[in-house]
């Protein structure tokens, strides 16, 4: 199928094929796989830049969402290919769009650490402090729950990341960052105003969890 020919050549980076394809074959320009992804999404996500062009030019909908609701600025996002990130958004890539679990571009930006599509966000105006719908978590929250970037939790808290915002547990970042072992993240967190005393929904504040794991090592 033309569908088919046209991922294929996609995800090879195969522009010549493409453009004949697109030119003679008439394919959906936003067919999608398997995996629920578009020939935009593919390119997007792989840092073919050229033929992010290419399909744009012929009709590919920027803000069409995969199976998982990720469009493929959130894809570009999360590998930091800032080139295609800005080719999005000045071709109408919507910045505020969530996907199944609420979680927008700024979310996939930090998640993947790059400092430089975070900052473009930033001067784009992307919320810093929007919660995705599952665990109630800012992007500054993923960062102290996985990365542990201290670096991109810095540039988020410089912007306006609210240190001491708290997740559908109570949880802080701070907690969060003590939890998952990023020793570096939790002292950025208390030198940029965090508290020690917020208590999760069990009342336990972040003191009384470090004496819970003292007394069980």
């Amino acid at each position: 199928m033309i569908g088919e020919e046209l991922h294929k050549a996609v995800n090879v980076n195969n522009e010549n094929e493409v453009l004949h394809i697109l030119q003679t074959g008439k394919p959906n320009v936003d067919s999608l796989d398997k995996l629920g992804f578009s020939p935009l999404m593919l390119a997007a996500q792989k840092g073919y830049t050229r033929l992010v062009h290419i399909l744009v030019d012929h009709g590919a909908d920027i803000n069409l969402k995969n199976l998982s609701g990720k469009t493929s600025l959130m894809l570009a996002c999360f590998c930091g290919h800032l080139n295609i990130i800005i080719y999005l958004r000045n071709s109408g890539a919507d910045l505020e769009i969530c996907d199944n679990t609420g979680s927008t571009a700024m979310h996939y930006a930090a998640d993947g650490g790059h400092l430089n599509v975070i900052q473009f966000l930033i001067n784009e105006g992307c919320e810093i402090d929007v919660k995705d719908n599952i665990s109630q978590w800012t992007p500054l929250m993923r960062v102290s729950a996985m990365s542990g970037n201290a670096d991109v939790a810095s540039l988020l808290i410089e912007t306006g990341a609210d240190v001491n915002v708290l997740d559908k547990d109570g949880k802080s970042p701070l907690m969060m960052a003590a939890l998952n072992g990023h020793e570096v993240l939790a002292e950025l967190f208390l030198k940029k105003g965090a508290n020690p005393h917020i208590q999760n929904e069990y009342g336990a504040s972040i003191l009384d969890m470090a004496k819970a794991l003292e007394r069980m090592v």
